[in-house]
């Protein structure tokens, strides 16, 4: 016995000296951090456009309708769908102009954020250069002016984080290269910092837009559509079940050597998630059936309780035999319905915990698998809504799709984790007594 808790530990060591140093430097680097932060600037413009999809697809399907058998419910949505229909370009007007112009608060968002990571002067100057550049490369404009959002929203997003990303770099490289005017200590610093963005802006211009003609005039195909292409074979892997599963394990394994893993792989599966989740929005809007399957609703479930779908480990905790275990259990139990579990991880503990990592790692595998294989039979509705963050997950389950389905189904998920964590935590907790007895 002690002999294998030797070697387990010994396991543990060799992974904290290799993951660690990979996981911190990760978690830490600017870039990733910016992709991370910009895109939660934009996350509150997702969740309101989101209500207003709501508004406008109330979740009734009048081919179904009898108005003769139905009950006041079904006839109240059913008066709700008919004003939907009629009034449905002016509702979804604020939807398109915030998840519709998600790209270009992204382009923004990242380039402030990197900016000030950098400690520059003026992260909003950078910002706003970013987002000049993406809508020249990310718009079209017909013959009548009419200015096209396709690429605005999630479509865009990716070439948004590129722009964001090197739109700061440039003029980073501009300045240390000092092709910067050089102004006199008496210049206002308004009129230094108007000055001192016409470099930067006009090489961002001349870069960006420049390709975007040459690639026109060379492939028929604008920058957006390029890098959409250069990219499907990397978005391929967090778009795909057995990929999706290999990210989200590598964060649930930096989590067991004490490294936030969620930050280190929120920015792809969070990225990929939106762009789903939109792409689903859009064929709502147009009154079609979502069909994507890897959407932010799967990133969701992936951290159902918090990483790790820990959720199943409160609820046994509150009935351990282990006084420790019983109190943190009650502790976590709020903070673990809304998804957030570092209590428990850091509490219990989890991380440097070869006993839990192991459900730790199987339960988020198992919820995705199943996740996956509902939504491809149509069991649960697939997610098309962006629903907020760190909300208790039974109304993130139906906020998602607007399909009570996913909250029977994310309940079973939980039932589930509970009997994947059971006879782990049965060991864990029977380790903790012999503890208990030795010092009395």
């Amino acid at each position: 016995m002690a002999e294998t808790a030797a070697k387990k530990d010994s396991l543990i060591t060799k992974l904290d000296k290799v993951l660690t140093p990979i996981g911190q430097k990760l978690g830490n680097e600017k870039h990733l951090q910016a992709i991370s932060n910009g895109m939660l600037f934009g996350l509150p413009f997702l969740v309101i456009g989101s209500f207003f999809l709501i508004v406008a697809n109330p979740p009734i399907v009048l081919d179904r309708y009898n108005p003769r058998t139905a009950n006041i419910f079904m006839q109240w949505l059913a008066g709700w769908k008919y004003w939907a229909v009629a009034h449905y370009a002016q509702i979804t007007i604020p939807y398109n102009m915030t998840m519709g112009i998600f790209g270009m608060i992204c382009a923004f968002g990242i380039a402030y954020e990197l900016s000030k990571s950098y400690r520059r002067l003026h992260p909003a100057t950078d910002g706003m250069i970013s987002l000049v550049t993406f809508l020249m490369v990310a718009t079209t404009v017909d013959k009548n002016n009419k200015i096209s959002l396709n690429n605005l929203g999630t479509n865009g997003l990716f070439v948004a984080i590129i722009i964001g990303l090197l739109a700061v770099e440039i003029d980073r490289g501009i300045e240390k290269s000092k092709l910067k005017i050089k102004l006199p200590a008496s210049i206002p610093p308004m009129v230094a910092n108007f000055i001192n963005s016409l470099v930067p802006l006009l090489a961002n211009i001349f870069i960006f837009y420049g390709a975007n003609l040459i690639l026109v005039s060379l492939t028929h195909a604008d920058f957006t559509t390029f890098i959409m292409k250069c990219l499907t074979p990397a978005t391929f892997l967090a778009n795909s079940l057995w990929g999706y599963i290999l990210i989200v394990t590598l964060g649930n394994l930096l989590w067991l050597i004490g490294v936030n893993g969620s930050n280190v792989i929120f920015p792809i599966v969070f990225a990929t998630g939106i762009a789903a989740t939109g792409a689903n929005a859009a064929l709502v809007a147009k009154g079609l059936a979502p069909t994507h399957l890897m959407n932010l609703q799967m990133f969701r479930i992936a951290v159902l309780g918090g990483s790790g779908n820990s959720l199943a480990l409160v609820i046994l905790m509150m009935r351990s035999k282990v006084e420790k275990y019983r109190a943190l259990g009650k502790l976590s139990i709020i903070p673990g319905i809304c998804s957030i579990n570092e209590p428990v991880i850091f509490g219990t503990p989890i991380c440097f915990n070869p006993i839990l990592g192991i459900p730790f790692l199987i339960a988020p595998i198992i919820n995705i698998i199943l996740t996956y294989i509902a939504e491809s039979l149509h069991w649960i509705g697939m997610g098309y809504i962006v629903d907020p963050s760190f909300t208790p997950f039974f109304f993130q389950a139906y906020m998602s799709s607007m399909d009570w389905r996913n909250i029977i189904f994310e309940v079973i998920l939980i039932i589930i984790g509970i009997f994947i964590y059971l006879p782990f935590f049965r060991v864990a907790e029977q380790n903790e007594l012999r503890k208990q007895e030795v010092t009395e």
